[in-house]
């Protein structure tokens, strides 16, 4: 089974979370929701979501994928926190697949560096946050174990992009009919 781990910072968009976390959970993977600095996070519009725990309680060795939801001032929350950061750039380095929406792949990547000589997206308007990348303007981009995209409308297509990397087009193509995508 693979394991995916959504790290969740409050001021999250919920649509870039919610719609990822239960589409691949259809697919039948395991999503563990972490907290940054709390087990309980409030999104940008007021939904709260309680995690299965803060972020430094989880080791990357069991997790196959790292996912960032977007949103205001959510990815600066997340780009504020070390234990993100640290984790995010482990997991790339090591080859496992890294995911960000909306304004993480700016906010929360590119300032990390993981964007350099890589094709990404994101909201249009946050590439200020990453003078130094180039970014495309495509609603989901895909560069080897890296998947960006632009934000909440493109939430559902995102989450399809990492099943099908992680469990292959069948299986991402089962979800879809079944949730009539």
């Amino acid at each position: 089974m693979k394991k995916v781990l959504l790290c969740l910072a409050d001021g999250f968009e919920e649509i870039e979370a919610i719609v990822p976390i239960d589409l691949m959970r259809r697919a039948g993977m395991h999503v563990v929701l972490a907290g940054v600095g709390a087990s309980t996070v409030t999104g940008s519009r007021g939904v709260s979501i309680i995690t299965d725990g803060e972020l430094a309680d989880f080791t990357l060795e069991t997790f196959d994928a790292v996912m960032l939801p977007g949103g205001m001032p959510g990815a600066s929350n997340l780009a504020a926190s070390w234990e993100v950061n640290e984790r995010v750039i482990s997991m790339f380095n090591e080859g496992k697949l890294v995911a960000a929406i909306c304004a993480a792949p700016a906010v929360v990547l590119g300032t990390a560096g993981i964007l350099e000589g890589r094709r990404a997206t994101c909201y249009p308007g946050a590439e200020s946050y990453a003078p130094g990348v180039r970014f495309v303007k495509e609603p989901v981009v895909i560069d080897g174990n890296l998947i960006t995209a632009q934000g909440p409308g493109f939430a559902s297509q995102f989450a399809f992009a990492v099943i099908e990397a992680l469990l292959g087009s069948k299986k991402a193509k089962e979800v879809g009919e079944g949730a009539l995508y």
